[in-house]
């Protein structure tokens, strides 16, 4: 629990497990260190009981989130949900934020979206800036780019802000889904609080593509109290 707090410095905790895959902590210790960079006070916690402690939450500016599916108590999702609503951003990559609790569909109306299926190989394709958005703060510097990852096919709430798109690529499972325009990057605001999403960042070298890169410090930015 923090002990203090001051208006000059941002506090941030980044919440990580679920599955192995993603590399929770591997990934999570690179933001941590860039947010330290940033000037932020860093909290870590490996269990989803931190989104009980309401004066933790109080206290925190941003909620970095890197949990793949798992499952999350109605206690938990409510304290992390009421935290947002008053302030607190939220903020996160690819399963660690969109394939987390998929049971909670609560969770999914605060996050805006939820995966439902990818193609058994990596895909290449096109992130395109979404024209209208150029100007958005977590846009700067990114143009379209290319990488060559897992892409997720989702679910998606109408009132999120779309940033970043890309056309699905070929499939051999789901060829009917060939050239479907899905979100990559998206921003919406919960109450006072505002949420930052990426689809991208399946595992370390992903999260080294600068624009990739970029788009999550600059979306952890916008998403900060």
């Amino acid at each position: 629990m923090f002990s203090s707090r001051t208006t000059a410095t941002k506090r941030a905790l980044v919440v990580r497990g679920g599955w192995d895959g993603h590399t929770p902590v591997a990934a999570t210790d690179r933001y941590v260190t860039t947010l330290k960079e940033d000037g932020y006070a860093v909290t870590v916690s490996d269990s989803l009981d931190s989104y009980l402690d309401a004066d933790l939450l109080t206290a925190t500016d941003l909620v970095v989130q890197c949990w793949t599916m798992g499952e999350i108590t109605g206690p938990q999702v409510e304290g992390l949900s009421r935290a947002v609503r008053a302030g607190t951003g939220l903020a996160g990559w690819h399963g660690g934020i969109i394939d987390a609790f998929r049971a909670e569909t609560r969770y999914q109306l605060m996050t805006g979206g939820q995966f439902v299926y990818h193609a058994k190989e990596f895909i290449t394709f096109e992130v395109v800036p979404v024209p209208d958005k150029a100007d958005h703060p977590v846009l700067a510097g990114v143009d379209a780019y290319t990488v060559t990852t897992e892409q997720y096919y989702l679910h998606v709430d109408p009132a999120i802000e779309v940033l970043a798109t890309s056309l699905y690529g070929p499939d051999p499972d789901h060829p009917e889904l060939l050239g479907t325009p899905v979100p990559v990057t998206w921003t919406r605001h919960w109450g006072e609080g505002r949420v930052f999403v990426t689809t991208l960042g399946h595992g370390l070298a992903d999260l080294e593509v600068p624009q990739t890169d970029a788009m999550i410090r600059k979306g952890m930015a916008w998403a900060t109290r």
